[in-house]
Order: structure tokens, then C-alpha cells, then sequence
């Protein structure tokens, strides 16, 4: 054999690729961390020292979320950013939502306990991913960075009295046919199920079941705790459950759960899509958010003969949600193709009250025990930005405005808007809106939500129109924003 057929069978370069167990076992081991809210500064130095002594490191993933809650990802070499994780810098103009063009240079600071092993098979070996926040130039927290809001408003309420915030995500998605069905969209108009089973109907074989095991696992590999999975209603649907943690966790999980679905979805040349409402006439995709608060372990939302078991605080932040619906709606329901979800004919969570059993209602009132009592919001689409929700959701529970007429059990105080016109309109007016993101922000955001809707017809109309794919944010790139 010559030196080059041996060379064409070694591997030029040992890189990091750790079994599924021990991924599970190192990421529980990160995760505990956090929720146990350890020292931030150590575990920056015990992350240094393992990326200093891990040799089969090729890159480190820092991510970082915009305003509409798009994920963004940029690889560093791992020995550039061992010498410079101090000063990480982007072009903030070339990021919809974040700085003009002649204020463009943003910071990254890296969150070191948000870290993750990556399952080698699905984001390539050599690779770990962390997030980060973003900040101003002057090194200041910046104004539009959601992630690093929540992250101050959960660890104020835990430095003030030991409050804890707890979030977790059923978030559902549909399997098409091909990849970047969603990007192609505008060529096709149309979506294909690889699956018209149903509701738990799904045969072990099949390629949703199949691409459902293969994503959980992923998820399991990264800490996500699983609890259950399943086909949903819907043709070609999903939802994968996982376990509750705390608020910031559960946000990264979500982005985390979006982008492990569309990996595993590309290598069954398929598309994961979380589109509020992909197709016309069957059910669309929800992302009901699960909430609790705890002191000390112990769930504030609990009593035992309260009605529904739900404590008298439990009911003072459903109220206080439900009085706040109009205002947060454009948060919760992020872009045009959300207001077709809200439609009463599919179990459409847009009456703005509480029940235990009624799946109409905006929120819901499982059922629990101690631990797991808790309060659903029903009413938010998979396309919102998760810190902004996960935050305004949990800022108005707790701190805000007192209804001006309590909604009784079953009472309705209304519904939710229909359109995004009505709900851009009510936020740009909202005063609680401005508290709860300040001005500059709820005007930024609510000019980029009228920027998309601009593109799309008016009236939603019967069918779904190419536009509302186009410019969906989490699908949108340069070249289709451009072709308009």
C-alpha cells in the first residue's frame, strides 16, 4: 500500500465524538448547575480549563437570539476564542431588529454555565455550543437582547427573596416532504405530510415515528429530560414533552428544540416546520407554555382546597395575565400566519379566560399535585421569540396591572385579535406594553412585525399565501426579504 492509500484511510485529525449516555450525563451534570444557580464565575474558569485541555475541540457555537427570536450561530476557532472571549464582536446592522448601519459593532458575552455537548451525528464532531447575550459597544447590556432581559429579571426575583420561575415548553411542528419546504414554498405553494396517521397513530416503522425517536433522542442526549412523544392531531405533526426547569433554561431549550428538530429533519431529507398555521383546514401548531413559581421547593401555586387545587396567587396571576391579553398579544402571536391558528374551528386557544377543561380558553388549569400544579397559556405560537414570551408572560403574572373586572371560571373577558394589524395596534398603544420593554424596544419591534405584515395581504383570506412563508422570521434570509 502507498503512503497515499494509507493516508486516505486515517484520520488526519482525532475529533470529539462522545456516546449518547455520556452526552446525557454531562449535560444533566451542566444543567444542575444552573439550576442550583452556582457560582457564575467558576464555572467560567472550570469551562476555560476544559476547553484549554480538550484537544479534539475544533469550535466553539456561540449563539444569540434577535428581536423576532431568530437563532443565530457563529463557530470560533477554540484557540481564538481562548484568547479573545473577552471581546467577541459582530456587525449588529447586518441583524433585522438590532443596530443601524452607522452603529453597527455589537458585543458577545458569553454565558459560561448555558454550555452544551452536541450530539457528533447530527452537529458534526468537534463541537460544543454556548449561548451568549449581547451587548452595546460601550460594553452595556443591549436594550433589544430578550435572552439577557429575562435572565436579569429571573435572578432579581431569586436575589430578592429565593422566588424561582418555572417554564416548560409543548411545543408542536409539522414533518414535510423535501428540505427548506418552508424556503421553497414560494415555488411550490404547497406542503406535503409524509404522514396522514393522526393523533397517536403512527406506526413504529413509519417516517414520523422515525424521525420522532431520532429527535428525542437528540433531545435526551442534551438534557432535556424527556417525559413523552408523540404524533398530534394534525397530519405529519409532532410533540415532543420534556420536563420543567427554570425560566431561562426552559427559553435556551426551546431554541435548542427548534434547531435539533430541523437537523434531524435534513438527514431524512424532510423539513421540520413551526409554523403557527402551515395548512388550511387541519389544526396548527401550538407552543402552550407551562408556568409555576417556587420558594424555597415549594410550589406557590398549590393548594390543596383552593378551586382547581390552584393557590390564591396562582389565580392572581391568571388575572392578571387575561387583563394583559390584548397588550401582549403581539408577543405571544409573533407574525401573520399566528392569527390563522386562532380560529375557533380547531381548539384555537383565543378566548381570553381561564378553564380546566375548555381548550378554547387562552389559559388552562391542568391538573397536578405539588409539584407539578401550574398554569397553562395556550394562546402562544412556536414562531415567538421565547425570552420575550417566556418574560412578558411572567412579568405580567407576577407584577402586572390588576384586572378591571376579574373573569369568574369559564367567564370570558373576550377574544383575542384576528388579524396582526389589530394586535400590532394595540401594543404600539399599550402603556403596560412600553413599561414591560420600554419604548425604544416595543416600537422596534412592532415596526419590524408591520415591515413583515406589509408584505402579506391584508385579509388572511381562505388559503395560505407564499408571502406568509417568505417572510416568516425564522425562515426569512436576505435574498427572499428581497424579493418582494
Amino acid at each position: 500500500m502507498n503512503t497515499n492509500d494509507k493516508s486516505s484511510h486515517s484520520p488526519l485529525r482525532d475529533f470529539l465524538e462522545i456516546p449518547y449516555d455520556q452526552l446525557e450525563e454531562m449535560n444533566l451534570e451542566v444543567k444542575a448547575e444552573r439550576e442550583s444557580n452556582a457560582d457564575a464565575g467558576q464555572i467560567r474558569e472550570k469551562r476555560l480549563k476544559y476547553l484549554r485541555d480538550e484537544k479534539r475541540l475544533k469550535a466553539v457555537t456561540v449563539c444569540f437570539t434577535d428581536l423576532e427570536g431568530r437563532l443565530h450561530m457563529l463557530d470560533y476557532d477554540k484557540k481564538f476564542l481562548l484568547g479573545s472571549a473577552d471581546n467577541l464582536t459582530f456587525d449588529g446592522s447586518s441583524i433585522r431588529g438590532f443596530t443601524a448601519q452607522q452603529e453597527s459593532d455589537l458585543r458577545l458575552a458569553i454565558d459560561w454555565p448555558a454550555f452544551y455537548w452536541l450530539p457528533s451525528d447530527v452537529f458534526g464532531p468537534g463541537k460544543v455550543l454556548v449561548f451568549s447575550e449581547v451587548l452595546d459597544r460601550d460594553g452595556t447590556p443591549y436594550a433589544a437582547d430578550m435572552r439577557a432581559i429575562l435572565k436579569r429579571y429571573t435572578e432579581g426575583l431569586y436575589a430578592r427573596d429565593g422566588t424561582v420561575c418555572n417554564a416548560a415548553n409543548e411545543i408542536e411542528g409539522f414533518l414535510f416532504k423535501g428540505r427548506d419546504a418552508e424556503r421553497r414554498y414560494y415555488e411550490t405553494n404547497k406542503f406535503e405530510f409524509i404522514s396522514t396517521g393522526g393523533y397517536y397513530h403512527s406506526l413504529p416503522g413509519d417516517t414520523l415515528r422515525q424521525f420522532i425517536d431520532a429527535a428525542a433522542e437528540v433531545q435526551r442526549a442534551m438534557g432535556f429530560k424527556n417525559e413523552k412523544d408523540h404524533p398530534e392531531v394534525a397530519p405529519s405533526q409532532f410533540e415532543m414533552n420534556y420536563s420543567y426547569t427554570n425560566a431561562l433554561i426552559g427559553a435556551d431549550q426551546i431554541q435548542l428544540y427548534k434547531l435539533l428538530c430541523r437537523q434531524v429533519a435534513q438527514r431524512f431529507d424532510m423539513t421540520a416546520s413551526f409554523l403557527p398555521k402551515p395548512v388550511t383546514g387541519v389544526n396548527g401548531n401550538g407552543m402552550h407554555t407551562n408556568m409555576s413559581i417556587s420558594n424555597k421547593g415549594k410550589n406557590a401555586f398549590y393548594d390543596e382546597k383552593g378551586e382547581d387545587m390552584l393557590s390564591a396567587s396562582g389565580w392572581d396571576f391568571i388575572q392578571r395575565i387575561l387583563s394583559s391579553a390584548n397588550d401582549i398579544c403581539l408577543i405571544l402571536n409573533a407574525s401573520v400566519n399566528a392569527y390563522r391558528r386562532l380560529d375557533p374551528h380547531f381548539e384555537a386557544p383565543n378566548q381570553i379566560k381561564a378553564s380546566a377543561i375548555d381548550r378554547g380558553s387562552m389559559v388552562r388549569i391542568p391538573l397536578g399535585n405539588h409539584r407539578s400544579k401550574r398554569v397553562e397559556v395556550r394562546s402562544v405560537g412556536p414562531d415567538a421569540n421565547p425570552y420575550m414570551a417566556i418574560y412578558a408572560m411572567f412579568k405580567t403574572g407576577l407584577e402586572g396591572p390588576a384586572a378591571a373586572r376579574a373573569a369568574g371560571k369559564g367567564e370570558s373577558l373576550g377574544d383575542l385579535p384576528d388579524n396582526i394589524y389589530d394586535a400590532i395596534d394595540n401594543f404600539r398603544s399599550s402603556e403596560y406594553a412600553r413599561k414591560l420593554l420600554g419604548e425604544d424596544v416595543r416600537n422596534k419591534y412592532a415596526d419590524l412585525k408591520l415591515g413583515s405584515a406589509d408584505r402579506c395581504p391584508k385579509a388572511l383570506g381562505t388559503f395560505i399565501k407564499p408571502s406568509e412563508i417568505q417572510f416568516h422570521h425564522e425562515v426569512t434570509n436576505q435574498f427572499l426579504w428581497n424579493q418582494f
